[in-house]
């Protein structure tokens, strides 16, 4: 399992979210994501490499730490122009 660490609009990300999914995504797919970071979509395009995205949410592995940085949760809409500013 990978440890976890979050950027610091993640917080304001998350209360952006229907209190129901924000509870799906803590979770289920933060855990997921902890346990298979690898199982989520590469990123394309300028932000190829950035890391991976898996509903609504973008995150990098780093395999030396054992870590998972989440860089963003949020709506598709937009999703990736926010993420490319906060990049």
């Amino acid at each position: 399992m990978y440890e976890d660490e979050y950027h610091l609009r993640v917080r304001k990300d998350l209360k952006k979210l229907d209190a129901q999914i924000r509870k799906k995504i803590k979770e289920e797919h933060i855990l997921r994501i902890l346990s298979e970071p690898g199982a989520g979509k590469e990123l394309t395009g300028d932000l190829f490499g950035a890391g991976r995205q898996q509903y609504r949410i973008a995150y990098i592995v780093s395999e030396e730490t054992k870590k998972v940085f989440i860089l963003m949760i949020g709506k598709r809409q937009n999703f990736y122009t926010v993420l490319e500013r906060r990049f």
